[in-house]
């Protein structure tokens, strides 16, 4: 079924399994084999379905259909997450938010998903060795915006090159990989940026090129995957869709653009909120009430990249001084990205519910969880320290709260 621009949405969050002693745990399938009684990759549970990709130690929720139903989306999560907590128990096992595990180690802990599609999980590890962070640990928010034709197509992806490159500055949540800070607030992007090395056709620079038709798209971004993948996949296993791993992807076979930049945070209501935020403010740019649609089809990848790629390392602190960017805003000079959010939310809040405007002013006033989980450090880096941090934010999953140093 077709559905036209912010008709409906989806939602994705991945999430990974750990003991109490926060040990990575690969038993999504034993937890599936208890909710189902069967190895399966799907769960149906409801509005909510379970699933697997690659790696065993990690469980995706998402929205089952599309929905309209957005605002309590948080609250529907929640309840899955408590579920899931309930048959994890016996595992003596639980969910970990936020988008990389801070003391795993992927080149011992890494064991890939060994049921349904197990030869696509096997020939990516052949080509791109899938131990490592950017695969196997990094959890992240995917959200599905639909379109119907062309014309919507132009609007939709316009809209979210635009605001692509300053999405992590709300959402960054990885500041640390194997018990060391990496000095990037959103190490998950950071790495992102590169786990594809191999065949770099296939990310792109992150943010997409301008192609604004199925036709040019395809031009522009598939037939350079297809080529450049040929030499490693000589049965034609991978399929261009699953292959394109830009910051946001168009899957034309389902009439809809993918945002994947978004860190996953510490329970759902901040995740929803994010979303919704993201969501009211790609409307008002597809509405043209920041920039008009031909100025906005003007910004090339490259440009567009720059202020990302400063904001993966520096996160909400980032000072943009892209004056052409600034003016979208209507900012003069230099600014941090916190600033340019401030703006946007002022002007949209009006169209968001109550209990979101309050989370989105707490993320605006106290920073990105990757900034918070580094105050809660205060400079300790011991195990034991990060431990009683992260156990903290496993709390605040299955309470659906947000964390606070």
């Amino acid at each position: 079924m077709s559905y036209h621009l912010f008709e409906v949405f989806g939602i994705e969050l991945e999430y990974m399994l750990v003991t109490k002693d926060l040990k990575v745990n690969p038993i999504a399938d034993q937890l599936f084999i208890k909710k189902t009684g069967a190895i399966t990759s799907d769960v149906n549970n409801g509005k909510i379905e379970w699933s697997n990709e690659l790696v065993a130690h990690v469980v995706e929720l998402k929205t089952a259909c599309p929905t309209s139903e957005i605002e309590d989306l948080d609250e529907l999560f929640a309840e899955n997450i408590s579920e899931i907590n309930k048959l994890l128990k016996g595992f003596n096992t639980s969910l970990l938010p936020t988008a990389a595990h801070p003391l795993m180690n992927p080149a011992t802990e890494t064991k890939l998903w060994p049921h349904d599609y197990n030869e696509i999980y096997e020939l990516y590890n052949q080509i791109f060795d899938c131990s490592g962070h950017g695969w196997s640990n990094v959890q992240s928010m995917h959200i599905n915006l639909p379109f119907i034709d062309d014309t919507e197509f132009e609007k939709l992806h316009a809209a979210i090159r635009i605001i692509l490159p300053i999405i992590p500055a709300l959402s960054a949540s990885s500041p640390i990989f194997e018990g060391k800070v990496t000095g990037f607030l959103d190490s998950r992007m950071q790495v992102y940026k590169t786990n594809q090395k191999e065949i770099p056709e296939m990310a792109g620079k992150i943010v997409p090129e301008a192609a604004f038709s199925k036709v040019a798209y395809t031009k522009e971004i598939f037939e350079p995957i297809r080529s450049a993948i040929k030499p490693y996949d000589k049965k034609g296993i991978l399929k261009h869709y699953f292959l394109n791993s830009r910051g946001a992807i168009a899957r034309f076979d389902r009439g809809s653009i993918e945002i994947r930049v978004i860190d996953l945070q510490e329970c759902p209501k901040a995740d929803i909120a994010i979303a919704i935020l993201i969501i009211e403010t790609l409307k008002a740019i597809v509405n043209e009430d920041f920039i008009l649609l031909a100025d906005q089809k003007e910004w090339t990848e490259i440009d567009l990249f720059e202020i990302l790629d400063d904001i993966i390392k520096h996160g909400e602190k980032s000072i943009i001084e892209n004056e052409a960017y600034l003016a979208i805003f209507n900012i003069t000079k230099g600014a941090s990205v916190t600033e340019i959010w401030k703006i946007i939310f002022e002007k949209l809040k009006k169209n968001i519910a109550i209990k979101h405007q309050e989370t989105i002013q707490f993320l605006l006033e106290k920073g990105s969880l990757a900034t918070r989980i580094l105050n809660s450090l205060e400079g300790n880096y011991s195990e034991e320290n990060i431990k009683k941090t992260y156990s903290k934010l496993a709390v605040c999953l299955s309470k659906n709260e947000l964390f606070t140093p």
